[in-house]
């Protein structure tokens, strides 16, 4: 059998992003070959147009991914979005004024209690902001006409609330904006959920995720061809995966995890299993990184944007 030689990096050849994912793409093993074989599946997805799915788990907003999501969403790289709950509430909290800040994975915790702070690893919220985020949703919520909240889908919250957000910035503001749906079926599983139940004590508020899948499908079946970027794992990545299953899955995805698949989880499945299910076509094209996402990701959208 004919082998491929490895080709060593070159020095000062990548002068930029893309340069330098062309550089992986020739040496070709270990992490580097997977990230390339992402960068590829990424660049196929936009040139054919794709149906493509972002699925986002894990504190990725508050740990400076923000504005990159945005972007993405504002140049059309996404179709629509599936996130946990949190990376919105973080999303709403620098919309409403607050902030972020950068901690320490062996910082002391009783210590940050008395100053006020909540650690997500090392990034670190003011409860202060988490209060005003919560004042603000309330008002948010009382905004939405009754006959509205009598049958709320969580997509059709994020729309009216990113209607109701004025930061450009905020990933709700432009979904909104560009009419890219952003679904959530664990919402009621975050500081937003919480506050949906306490303003449902008193006031009328009905969510109905039922609506939330019918409209994922009509998005599924719909699609020409159909694309996943999946960064973290968890209930989104099976939530755009499961949908799938209605059209013999998805023709082009890569994930980014930290998860290993020994534990035969979810998140740390690769996705070529899910080819067992029917969640990606035989003749799929996937890769799989194993990394972290906030050093990983970056490097992908960049090299698009540096791509000839």
């Amino acid at each position: 059998m004919k082998r491929r030689r490895i080709s060593h990096l070159a020095p000062g050849g990548g002068r930029s992003v893309a340069a330098l994912l062309e550089e992986y793409r020739k040496a070709g093993v270990l992490g580097a070959g997977d990230l390339a074989k992402a960068a590829e599946i990424y660049r196929e997805m936009l040139r054919r147009r794709a149906t493509v799915f972002l699925g986002l788990s894990g504190p990725l907003v508050a740990s400076g991914l923000r504005s990159i999501f945005a972007e993405m969403i504002r140049r059309g790289h996404v179709s629509a979005v599936v996130t946990n709950g949190g990376n919105m509430v973080h999303d709403m909290i620098e919309a409403f004024g607050g902030r972020h800040y950068v901690g320490s994975f062996r910082g002391d915790d009783r210590a940050l209690m008395r100053e006020g702070m909540g650690r997500m690893g090392n990034a670190l919220t003011r409860h202060a902001d988490l209060e005003a985020f919560e004042k603000r949703v309330g008002r948010i919520l009382a905004s939405i006409p009754e006959d509205k909240r009598r049958n709320l889908s969580p997509r059709e919250l994020f729309q009216e609330i990113g209607a109701r957000i004025k930061d450009e910035r905020s990933i709700l503001r432009v979904a909104y904006e560009k009419g890219v749906p952003i679904f959530s079926p664990a919402v009621v599983d975050s500081a937003l959920g919480l506050e949906l139940y306490l303003f449902s004590q008193g006031e009328t508020l009905v969510l109905n995720a039922i609506k939330d899948m019918r409209e994922l499908a009509e998005i599924v079946m719909g699609a020409e061809s159909s694309g996943a970027i999946i960064l973290g794992g968890g209930v989104p990545k099976h939530y755009i995966l499961g949908a799938h299953t209605l059209r013999g899955g998805i023709d082009y995805g890569f994930q980014i995890t930290m998860d290993r698949e020994e534990a035969g989880s979810l998140s740390g499945a690769r996705l070529e299993e899910g080819r067992s299910w029917g969640k990606a076509k035989a003749g799929s094209r996937l890769a799989t990184v194993i990394g972290d996402v906030t050093v990983l990701f970056p490097l992908l959208f960049y090299g698009m944007e540096d791509a000839p």
